[in-house]
């Protein structure tokens, strides 16, 4: 990883990429998300101070866990002045996303063991089709294959041997 001397305060998109990780791509894109800001020379070259290494481990790490970007800019914002995050800050807003990695373990724990009482048909009013309805909760506003694409009206097929049905 390369050093960069500690009198530089300002450090290019490539000095950023170098020693955060993070592709130049992904800093722009992070940078268009509000995630991380930076200025502009009169050449019109990026500048990021060197804080940003902070805010981009900040992210990376919150990505990592599978909070959603919108979350992890919501949560930046909330810091006085948009400041970098510290131990006490990511302390805090780990433990507001706790409960919602919980509920999303817990959740693809039920996917990971019912993945076989299913294949995914798209059936709306079985209560054990957890792929495709959790919790039957399409089945008390619809009934039916509604996650089958529409088909358009046609000969009424023969009838054949039931098969690959969830339950």
């Amino acid at each position: 990883m390369p050093k960069i001397p500690e009198t530089i305060h300002e450090l290019t998109v490539g000095q950023v990429a170098a020693r955060s990780g993070a592709a130049v791509s992904a800093l722009h894109f992070y940078e268009s998300k509000g995630l991380i800001s930076s200025r502009r020379t009169v050449g019109n070259q990026r500048r990021y101070t060197r804080d940003t290494l902070r805010r981009v481990a900040f992210v990376r790490a919150a990505q990592r866990v599978g909070i959603p970007l919108a979350t992890i800019r919501e949560a930046l914002a909330e810091l006085p002045e948009e400041r970098t995050p510290n131990r006490e800050d990511w302390a805090r807003l780990s433990e507001t996303w706790r409960v919602e990695l919980d509920e999303r373990i817990k959740q693809l724990n039920r996917l990971r063991d019912h993945l076989t009482d299913c294949i995914g048909c798209g059936c709306l009013s079985l209560d054990s089709c957890i792929l495709s309805n959790p919790n039957d909760t399409s089945g008390d506003r619809i009934t039916g294959s509604r996650l089958l694409p529409e088909r358009k009206p046609g000969p009424t097929p023969t009838p054949t041997p039931e098969k690959n049905r969830c339950g």
